[in-house]
């Protein structure tokens, strides 16, 4: 444990920091397993400081600096700071792809269905099964091996994990629940992203730019207006239009004669189908 003046040693340094990087962002870290925190700690490195410290020496680093205090609501719980030169986006996107399968502990709320299949299992016969017996499971031992012989959910979304479950899962290797890291907030030279800002991400704004996109080039079509997405459809549109109306207008112009001819071949070939031929008179003698 730090002493008093090892901690406003620590709280000064800590102050000159948050002004010297760009970027300052907070990492929640409470319920997150230690191997995790300590594998994006890694991933940042060089380029970036990791700072994990009691709530009381984050508040007195950033001290009444009325920019840093913009950090102030979102440092509460466990929390560690990132002090680094890049974008936030380029810190959210490295903080938010590490996540791991977590094991279900009893009482836990899931989030999803948790589902056993039928099937044979690597568990030995012997007390195992009556394990697998007390969390619901239907289990059987077929030429020694431990088999789920029907598939079930075990666990309803929004339903408790019990005990007996838990203890199942975990002999099953199902790991249901998974757990990752993210940032809470982040201060890029005066600007605050807050978490709903972090989560726009490039996927994000690519798939709506897209959306948008589609939605106003059928628009731009639809009534005609002319840009350099959509000019040779319309053009295309144009061009069949004006071949229609030279056809019902019966316009002679080199692209339409063809087509009038061959639909006065189609109408001659239809009249002569209804027309019967005229009798022929009998010979005179």
């Amino acid at each position: 444990m730090m002493q008093k003046k090892e901690k406003i040693e620590f709280a000064k340094r800590l102050a000159k920091d948050l002004k010297t990087y760009k970027t300052c962002a907070v990492m929640e870290t409470g319920a997150t397993p230690d191997r995790l925190v300590q594998k994006v700690r890694n991933q940042l490195k060089p380029e970036a400081k990791f700072v994990v410290a009691r709530k009381t020496l984050l508040l007195h680093a950033i001290g009444d600096d009325p920019e840093l205090k913009k950090l102030v609501e979102h440092v509460n719980g466990n929390v560690a700071l990132i002090l680094t030169n890049k974008e936030p986006s380029e810190i959210n996107e490295i903080v938010t792809a590490n996540r791991m399968k977590m094991a279900a502990k009893p009482n836990q709320v899931s989030p999803e269905d948790i589902h056993v299949e039928s099937g044979e299992t690597t568990i030995a016969p012997g007390q195992a099964v009556t394990d697998l017996k007390a969390a619901g499971i239907d289990v059987q031992i077929q030429k020694g091996k431990v088999v789920i012989s029907k598939s079930k959910v075990l666990v309803a979304k929004g339903a408790k994990v019990t005990t007996p479950v838990s203890k199942a899962l975990k002999m099953l290797d199902i790991m249901p629940f998974e757990a990752g890291t993210k940032l809470k907030a982040a201060l890029n030279n005066g600007l605050l992203f807050t978490e709903q800002a972090l989560r726009i991400d490039r996927a994000f704004v690519e798939r709506e730019i897209s959306a948008n996109f589609l939605q106003a080039h059928m628009l731009s079509t639809s009534i005609g207006f002319v840009t350099e997405y959509n000019v040779s459809e319309l053009v295309k549109k144009a061009y069949i239009s004006a071949m229609g109306l030279g056809v019902e207008r019966g316009l002679y112009e080199p692209e339409v004669v063809e087509k009038l001819l061959a639909k006065a071949v189609m109408e001659a070939i239809k009249a002569n189908s209804v027309v019967k031929p005229a009798s022929e008179e009998p010979a005179k003698e």
